[in-house]
């Protein structure tokens, strides 16, 4: 008896928790179907007093150039993650398996890098790749920071499901079967890396595709914009058309959420793969 009681308790504070949560996201939903009007008179309205508003959505695809903006997010999103993965999958299987001291100072150094906060660097990266280098406004600019802020996270990820879940005497097997170390690491290793790959890419896609700071500090012109810049536009100093905004952070954040849910079952596998050390 005392544990039902428990449960419902539980199961109820779980509810309460997951309605305050995706309370906002619903306010983004009700809001896109409203003109800029009803939207700050009464935010809170299922429907407001000018009525159902899906013209919105079509202003917003042509005001925010939204195929371009969608192919600039896509672009920069997926090069970023197949790096992050490749790159950081590669520097974790060299330093499980090289027992080098300079091995474990790197190591300690890219745990050490990704307790920094993105804006301590800010300014510095700005200027340097800005005044000194002459390099923003480059979508490779863009990927390249992406994938230098994500590699430590990556590695991280890989080193503890490497040491954790792959038994050395699977490559031992293999070597002996006359197999280099990049067959090896491309045909035993990865595949068995496969949980820890999707969660990184579940995890990078959503940060990279939802990133607002990085880009509109690198990115200055409007036919490189991503998509949370462009939808960022509609916000003016004196004005900002709510309704539109509402439509376009609905139409950025679709995607993302197909990829999620197509993928979600791997995550809790894949996070506690790579959390744990051997």
């Amino acid at each position: 008896m005392r544990k039902k009681k428990t449960y419902g308790k539980s199961s109820f504070l779980l509810t309460v928790l997951l309605l305050v949560y995706i309370f906002p996201f619903f306010l983004v939903l009700i809001n896109s179907f409203k003109s800029k009007r009803d939207v700050v008179k009464n935010p809170l309205s299922l429907i407001g007093e000018e009525g159902f508003c899906p013209e919105n959505y079509l202003l917003a695809l042509k005001r925010m150039d939204f195929w371009n903006v969608f192919l600039n997010s896509l672009l920069i999103t997926v090069v970023s993650v197949l790096l992050i993965v490749l790159f950081s999958s590669m520097t974790a299987y060299l330093f499980a398996r090289c027992k080098w001291k300079i091995n474990k100072l790197f190591f300690s150094l890219m745990i050490l890098s990704m307790v920094i906060p993105f804006q301590v660097l800010m300014i510095p990266i700005v200027s340097v790749y800005g005044s000194v280098l002459h390099m923003l406004n480059s979508r490779l600019t863009l990927i390249c920071m992406h994938v230098g802020f994500g590699v430590s996270m990556g590695t991280f990820m890989f080193h503890g499901a490497i040491v954790s879940s792959i038994p050395l005497e699977l490559e031992e097997a293999a070597k002996i079967d006359g197999a280099s170390r990049m067959k090896i690491y491309r045909s035993v290793v990865l595949p068995l890396l496969k949980p820890t790959v999707v969660t990184l890419v579940i995890i990078d896609s959503l940060a990279i595709w939802n990133d607002y700071l990085l880009p509109s500090l690198v990115l200055v012109k409007k036919e490189l914009y991503t998509l949370p810049i462009a939808a960022q536009s509609f916000h003016g100093d004196f004005s900002s058309d709510y309704g539109l905004m509402m439509a376009g952070m609905v139409m950025s954040v679709i995607p993302i959420l197909i990829l999620y849910f197509i993928l979600q079952k791997h995550i809790i596998e894949g996070v506690v793969a790579g959390a744990v050390k051997g």
